[in-house]
């Protein structure tokens, strides 16, 4: 009896250390080796002092920032991570922090999903996967059996959703690490703050959307400030943005205020950045113009009267001599059909290119780009 007992209690024992192993511990049941991503320096953090790790805002923030953004600052949108291996396989594991995985017009890949590059032989960045979500808690093989050797990648985390958790795992026995971080001159983020449209709606996977897109260009990081119905050129995220020691500022929040709110918002906040960081150039963009606007009146008049209120605090800040200041029209943003949304508002996988296109060709008229 005593010995039937002491088996069942070794037993038990065995399947309570499966069940709380952590990755690395794991590694000795599915021969996979985890490591979590904390570790790797994950970009698109601009600040330490969160209340939960992959946030956008500091924990301070809460107390001075509209309830919607702060609730939206818990998105991991814009946040990656890059690392090299040789690895013929790898794998992710990720925990969500709302099990609403899409919504209407945006896929699940973009809104939950993770989205892997690889850089090629050329030093190019190169889509390999996007790794699809079905539940909270997900496990995905994002390769296997590819060429050995050894590379560097990148992973995009969530746009619309927050993380807990992410790690990654490859093969007991292959080498996995911290990428090389940056040169000097391309160390300094891309700062965007702006609406849904910078936020990431509606891409259909983490790295199609503009922001990512200009920093794989570019070479450079990127923090997405973009806060879905809520980037509306506010002082108190001006003042949070103006900590983080940016190559450059693009504020594009025209899709989300009036004529009159552009007329006396634009001016304060340009002012606050270049008073805390007199040299950081600052992007002003102009709102996408309404796919419909060509049809719709009341469209085309909300773009065309915010656009002409953009211009004129433009020029106004301009004959008071501040520096380092640009501005990108918003004619062309979507192209000169109307194939580059999915709602006449929000791009498509074609819009954000097509948006990139447009800010890259500003961006790189500023020195240093």
């Amino acid at each position: 009896m005593k010995t039937r007992l002491f088996k069942l209690v070794i037993l038990v024992a065995f399947f309570a250390t499966i069940r709380g192993t952590n990755g690395a511990d794991k590694a000795k049941f599915d021969g996979f080796v985890w490591t979590d991503i904390r570790g790797l320096g994950v970009e698109g953090r601009a600040f330490d002092d969160t209340k939960d790790f992959y946030n956008r805002l500091p924990a301070r923030a809460e107390k001075t920032v509209r309830g919607s953004v702060w609730g939206l600052s818990r998105h991991s949108a814009g946040m990656a991570v890059r690392f090299v291996t040789d690895a013929k396989s790898l794998k992710v594991r990720w925990t969500l922090t709302s099990a609403k995985l899409e919504m209407v017009h945006m896929a699940a890949t973009g809104v939950s999903g993770l989205d892997l590059y690889a850089k090629d032989t050329d030093g190019k960045w190169k889509w390999v996967n996007v790794a699809r979500p079905t539940r909270a808690t997900n496990e995905f093989t994002l390769f296997s059996g590819i060429p050995s050797g050894n590379r560097e990648f990148l992973l995009y985390l969530p746009l619309y959703n927050g993380v807990k958790q992410v790690e990654l795992g490859v093969p007991s026995g292959n080498s996995f690490a911290k990428a090389p971080a940056y040169p000097k001159a391309r160390a300094k983020p891309l700062v965007f703050y702006g609406t849904s449209i910078t936020h990431g709606a509606c891409a259909s996977r983490p790295g199609m959307c503009h922001p990512a897109i200009l920093g794989r260009r570019l070479g450079h990081p990127v923090v997405n400030l973009g806060f879905s119905g809520n980037g509306k050129m506010e002082l108190e995220v001006g003042k949070f943005i103006a900590e983080i020691d940016a190559a450059v500022y693009i504020l594009d929040c025209l899709p989300n205020i009036t004529a009159s709110d552009v007329t006396t918002r634009t001016i304060p906040l340009v002012n606050y950045l270049r008073e805390k960081r007199p040299n950081t150039p600052i992007l002003l963009v102009e709102d996408r113009n309404y796919a419909d606007s060509w049809l719709i009146a009341s469209k085309r008049n909300r773009n065309e009267t915010s656009q002409a209120a953009l211009k004129a605090e433009y020029k106004k800040l301009k004959v008071r001599g501040v520096k380092h200041l640009y501005y990108l029209e918003g004619d062309k943003l979507l192209g000169e059909d109307t194939e580059g949304t999915v709602d006449s508002s929000h791009p498509n996988d074609l819009g954000f290119w097509r948006q990139a296109n447009a800010f890259e060709a500003v961006l790189r008229t500023i020195p240093g780009f």
